[in-house]
């Protein structure tokens, strides 16, 4: 478990040759400077983001936006054109993935088809007890060679000392050596420390399929097995550890690959939208359990998804990504509230945001062909500098109520009825703008049919106003 720290990030790739005159042309259309312009091969850019110690983040973001390219840059699969990675105090960006101690779980769950349950859980806690021990093994021997070489040295200035007398007992001594070599390995070869450890594995392999009072459990495999064991009982899954990969259901599967993720107890986990194959129903249950394993664990994770319900109910933040770049941080309920520019209020919240385009007179009046309202005072010195000048007002579903008609309020006309039993969805129309569009959530004991014509309040301490040229928000001071 560690803090994670990207600094500056960027990636891109090498543009094909039929890209290089469209390149050419945005390249000279565009007036920001040249480290900032975005091109066609530009997948990050400015990425600054610190993931504390045991933080569930999420990335969160369209198709495209660059949050798994991100994801896997963390892990090593991908190569950083700028920019450096930090866990802990450990730089990482020149590590490979398996020095980086991090865990990814895949979108397609990558299991072996070949493996039961218990080896897929087994796989990564094998490879790396062995490497643990042939690092052992080759420090020891390192030192031993050094010793010899030191006994040699010492032997061969005694040797020139003695002369030629005393050559031909000191060959007799080298054979009488040899000949105690061989009869040893003759008599304890699998004994020997550079292939007992192969023998292991392979007599392990052998019984693996036996019964368990047949089986070979090396003092490796045994810690292994243990590990394995008390993740399945985490996970709930000790019924299918003897289970093919092919004999699992959805939600299975993706425990299974949860699980070889926690057997090997890594800094960070890495999860790249691993619910987007399963249904809806165990979407949620599988939701649930990730972030109750999240927390007993305590691992620092980072998790990616374009569903932003996921990223509002599992995340302790959120990290909003567009177009390669951070949009915005923060908790849920502040990105709710506090949408920081047009795309995260149109991206966070289902049904979007509503958004029209009105005018601003001082000191506090909203004007729209179909309605006017007074802002209320927290408003007054926030919009000084939009006196008389366009502004984007935006609202939120739940925050419309039908009432009867006033100047304050809109005139619509109903399009779509989407009763969902707890709450009612209505798609409109302004009644003197059609093209305009807008939508509604109502209580479901209000019956509306398609075609009515209704009157709409805006609740005006909930509005959000956003600058029509750079598309930031404006908030209250």
């Amino acid at each position: 478990m560690a803090q994670v720290v990207l600094e500056n990030i960027y990636k891109s790739f090498p543009l094909r040759p039929g890209e290089q005159e469209k390149e050419a042309n945005t390249a000279a259309e565009n007036v920001l400077p040249a480290a900032d312009r975005p091109s066609s091969s530009s997948v990050l850019r400015r990425i600054n983001l610190t993931v504390e110690d045991g933080e569930f983040m999420v990335l969160v973001g369209p198709s495209g936006c660059g949050k798994s390219t991100l994801l896997r840059s963390i892990a090593g699969l991908e190569v950083l054109t700028a920019g450096n990675i930090w866990v802990g105090d450990r730089l990482l960006n020149d590590l490979p993935p398996k020095d980086r101690n991090i865990a990814m779980v895949f979108q397609n769950y990558a299991l072996y088809p070949h493996l039961t349950v218990y080896d897929n859980l087994a796989f990564g806690l094998r490879r790396s007890e062995r490497e643990k021990e042939e690092g052992r093994r080759k420090k020891e021997e390192g030192r031993r060679k050094k010793e010899e070489g030191k006994g040699k040295k010492k032997e061969g200035i005694r040797g020139k000392i003695q002369g030629e007398e005393g050559s031909i007992q000191n060959g007799e001594k080298i054979r009488i050596k040899v000949e105690e070599a061989i009869n040893y390995l003759a008599s304890s070869y699998f004994k020997n420390p550079l292939t007992y450890p192969w023998f292991e594995d392979f007599l392990g392999g052998a019984t693996r399929k036996l019964t368990p009072g047949l089986r070979y459990l090396s003092e490796r495999e045994k810690a292994v097995g243990e590990r394995v064991l008390k993740v399945a009982e985490l996970l709930q899954i000790e019924s299918l550890l003897n289970r093919l990969p092919k004999q699992l259901s959805g939600g299975q599967k993706q425990r299974v690959a949860l699980g070889r993720a926690m057997a090997r107890n890594p800094e960070v986990f890495l999860m790249d939208e691993p619910l987007s194959n399963l249904d809806a129903k165990l979407r949620a249950e599988t939701r649930s359990q990730i972030v109750q394993l999240q927390r007993q664990l305590g691992t620092t994770t980072i998790y990616v998804t374009h569903d932003q319900t996921e990223a509002m109910t599992m995340g302790d933040r959120i990290a909003i990504m567009n177009r390669g770049q951070l949009q915005q941080v923060a908790r849920p309920l502040e990105l709710y509230n506090k949408p920081a520019n047009l795309f995260v209020a149109e991206f966070i919240g289902s049904p979007p945001m509503n958004f029209l385009l009105v005018e601003f007179s001082a000191p506090l009046l909203i004007s729209h062909p179909q309605f006017r309202f007074t802002l209320p005072d927290i408003w007054a010195k926030s919009l000084q500098q939009y006196d008389g000048r366009g502004l984007i007002l935006g609202i939120r579903p739940e925050h419309l109520s039908i009432n009867p008609p006033a100047t304050k309020n809109l005139s619509v006309q109903v399009e779509i009825v989407e009763a969902l039993g707890h709450e009612t969805y209505l798609g409109v129309c302004l009644t003197d703008a059609p093209a305009v569009r807008m939508q509604v959530r109502v209580p479901p004991e209000r019956s509306i049919r398609v075609g009515e014509e209704l009157w709409l309040a805006i609740a005006h301490d909930k509005i959000h106003l956003f600058d029509p040229d750079t598309e930031l928000a404006i908030f209250p001071r």
